[in-house]
Order: structure tokens, then sequence, then C-alpha cells
């Protein structure tokens, strides 16, 4: 069930070939105007894109703008009759202008005031009467004057006699404080609100700014989980008692998003209803995100999108010359470019902290993965467990892996002089003086950083451990 404002995204697209002679503003001839769901009904449309059956429950105005929102929805599957109209209320609507793939101008329109108490109380009733019959909640509060302290009580009230999951996205999250909320989403801005921060929109400090200080967002809210997105520099996710997890935006995107937010909340929404652990469920709504912001304009991301983005195809690559070639373009671009390289055979914990740590080296991480015959020769014939199909795939999920390159030697010397990384990356059990990659990576211009591996993380222990409890186990099935 989304609750929250309803708003009408317009598009108005069209091109310039002269200035107006009245004004030195540019005449656009108008080809194509769109009309598609904005704000917490983007929400709710992803929810349905992405396979969920939604609810929608919001309130719009008698006004041709509610007709159109309504119609928009019903052609993609959402249920409206939970929309209430208010009378004297005009819709949310935000029409754009864009003229040869760019925006000129922007006019919003529409009531931001309170609903009026009889629509309140009808809103209410929806609320409770709806409220039984959905895994989850998702609250899309922008702070336009639906989400009222009366339908914030009702939805506390609910929640404890029927806790489910609760996620809210929302300008003030303040208002939230004691829902025992399982998910709040702020963006940058609205996180430095929260802390009580002043605005800051330096992108190489971002990162640290909010690390430092995002689990107090957990403290602030009451919430179990905090996932606070920053556009092209992905997002961090905060839960209690474990390490900060970020999820990284697809390289090469400088996105202006549009919904990107409504679209990861509902993703992370779906998988943590399907029982997704917290970093899973941050992949995929980050994958989710990924996919439309690579749209025009606002737009929802369905769930074969989602689907398609994991199968990695377009990370793997096998080529020379196109690895080459993928490498020049990021130079040409100004990115920093981090390689390392390992069997990663059965991904765990100590993988990803270490790829994680991997990519904050730079802007592109290219992983040298060993092909099957590589892992035999170094581990022995036993390995590796999983084919070199199934490690590629599972390190293409990852969003802070760019690009994975198999490998048939030993060694990834050959990568290393194709790729000329700016700095090559290995674990903790290595040092500076045991790589023999070290003397040419430094030779063509980079850098040798050694990072530390998590303790007790190792897929040769893991192993050793699961021979063990099947050895015990088989021991007593035996009697002996």
């Amino acid at each position: 069930m989304v609750i929250g404002e309803a708003m009408l995204d317009t598009y108005i697209r069209g091109t310039v070939e002269r200035i107006c002679r009245e004004s030195p503003v540019p005449v656009v001839e108008v080809d194509e105007r769109e009309n598609v769901p904005g704000g917490a009904a983007n929400t709710a449309l992803n929810v349905r894109c992405l396979g969920g059956h939604v609810q929608f429950l919001s309130v719009i105005g008698s006004d041709p703008d509610g007709l159109a929102l309504r119609r928009c929805l019903v052609q993609k599957g959402v249920r409206t009759e939970g929309m209430l109209v208010q009378k004297d209320r005009q819709t949310l609507a935000k029409k754009r202008v864009v003229a040869d793939s760019q925006m000129i101008v922007r006019f919003d329109q529409g009531s931001v005031e309170p609903i009026d108490r009889k629509t309140e109380k009808s809103l209410i009733q929806k609320i409770e009467s709806e409220y039984p019959l959905y895994h989850a909640v998702i609250i899309s509060d922008y702070g336009y004057g639906i989400i009222t302290p009366a339908v914030i009580d009702a939805v506390a009230r609910l929640h404890v006699q029927d806790p489910k999951l609760l996620l809210v996205d929302a300008k003030d999250l303040n208002r939230y404080r004691g829902l025992r909320l399982t998910v709040v989403k702020p963006n940058f801005p609205e996180a430095l609100t929260l802390l009580g921060l002043p605005k800051n929109t330096d992108a190489p400090s971002r990162i640290e700014t909010i690390a430092e200080r995002g689990h107090s967002i957990l403290d602030i809210t009451g919430a179990q989980i905090a996932a606070v997105t920053l556009d092209a520099d992905g997002a961090l996710i905060f839960e209690r008692d474990r390490p900060v997890y970020r999820t990284f935006a697809k390289s090469g995107l400088f996105p202006k998003p549009v919904g990107a937010g409504d679209t990861f909340i509902s993703a992370f929404a779906l998988a943590l209803t399907c029982n997704a652990d917290t970093p899973t469920a941050a992949e995929i709504a980050s994958a989710a995100s990924s996919v439309v912001v690579e749209k025009t304009g606002t737009a929802p991301c369905y769930w074969a999108e989602l689907k398609e983005s994991f199968y990695g195809d377009d990370k793997v690559i096998h080529d020379a010359f196109y690895l080459a070639a993928r490498v020049t373009a990021y130079r040409r671009n100004g990115k920093k470019i981090v390689f390392t390289n390992g069997c990663f055979d059965i991904l765990h914990r100590g993988h990803i902290s270490y790829l994680n740590l991997a990519k904050r080296e730079g802007d592109i991480l290219i992983v040298g993965l060993n092909s099957d015959k590589s892992v035999r020769s170094l581990k022995g014939s036993n390995r590796p467990v999983n084919s070199i199909d199934d490690r590629s795939q599972i390190l293409a999920a990852l969003s802070s892996v760019d690009h994975i390159v198999p490998f048939d030697a030993k060694t990834p010397i050959d990568l290393i002089r194709i790729i000329k990384p700016d700095v090559f990356v290995k674990g903790g059990d290595y040092t500076r003086e045991t790589l023999p990659e070290a003397d040419l990576v430094e030779e063509l211009g980079g850098t040798v950083r050694i990072l530390p591996y998590l303790e007790d993380r190792s897929t040769t222990g893991m192993i050793e451990r699961i021979n063990r409890i099947y050895e015990r186990e088989h021991l007593d099935k035996n009697g002996s």
C-alpha cells in the first residue's frame, strides 16, 4: 500500500529553430505532449511495474489534471479507487517544456495546504480498511498537505496492532519519530537537515559526511534501516549493529534523476517483502534506479528491465580490443581506473567489503577473474566450486563492480599491460614485495594498494567448515 501525494508530470516536447520577436526567448514547436504519474503516484506505479500488487491512497482535485493522472494509472494497472477527490483542491502537477532534449522551463501548480477534515477522515477510513490486505506500507510524503498528523497517527495505531514493513520517504522525517519504522529513505539534503548539518553539496565529501554520522539517523528516526540516496554517488545503507553498506551508481551516468528515489524505495520494499537481506535489497533497489535514470523524464522500472540489468552481459568483457577501447574512453573522460583480481569462488561478506573498499580508490573498478583452468592450477583439481559463468554473473550483480575480465594465466600481467590501472588493489594477505605484478603496475605509472580483508572470511575456510559439517553428519547417520 502506497500513501502520499499524487502528482501529474507533463512533458511538452518539441524543437527550437527560431527566437520569438516579442521577446528574446526560444519558440518551441511542440511535437508531443506526454502525461505520466509523478510523486507518490510514481512510487505506486513502480511497485506495479516491478511485479507487486499495489493499492494507492491519495487525494486529487476534480480537475483535468486529476482525471489525466487517474487515466495514466489505470492504463498501467494501478488501482485508483483509493484516490479521493476534494472538489476545492487543485491536483498537484509539474509541467515541463523540453526542446531538443533540454528542459527550458517547469511550471508547478496544485494545492499544498492540508486536506480538509472531511477528506482526511475518508482517507483514514480507507487506510484502516485496506491496511490488513498488504505486506508492506510505503509513505511518500512530499510535504504538500496530504499526510496530515492525523493520517500519521492512524498509520501508527495500525502498525502497533499489526506490524508490517513500514517504509517512509519524506521531506521531514522528524514527523515520523516513534512509528517503529522499518526503513527511512532520505536523500542527501534531507539527511543533512535531519542530522542538523549545514547544506554541503561538495561531492567528494558527501560520502564521508554521511558515512561518519549516518547511524545517528537510526537513533533520530527510530528506524531499523536508513537508506541515504546520493544520486550519482549511489547510496549508503545503515542498519543497527551492522557496518555501513554502500551501493554504487552505474559508471558514466551523470543523472538529473526524476523519480529515481521513488523507484529505489519501491524496489527496496519489494525485495525486503520477499525476505532479501538488507545489502541484497539495496543492490536490487540501486539497479532499478540505474534503469530509470537512463530513461527520459519520469519513468518506472519494469521487472523485465531489472532482470536484464542483472544478467551483467555488458559488464563481462572477453575481447582484449574492446577492453582497451573501454579503458581509453574512461580515461578520456577523466576517470580513475582501479584494478584487482582473484578467483571469487564462493562470494562472501569479506569479498563484498573488499570490493567496496577497492571501488573507493577510484571511479571505475575492473576485476580480473581467474578462469576455471586458472583456478585449478592455483587451488587444485577440486576447485572452483562455481564455474566462471556463475562467478561472473554474481560479481556483475554488485554495483561496486564495473567490469569483469576472465583470464587463463596464473597472474593478470597481460591484463595490467592493457588496462594500465591507476591503482592496483590486493587483499591484506599480500605485501608489496610478494606481488609479482607490482613492478609492472608502477612502471606503467600506477600505484599499489593493500587493503584489509575481514578476519575469518575466506573461501577455503568456508569449504573446510562445510566439509567438517558433512563429515560429522555422515558419521552420525552411520552410527559412528
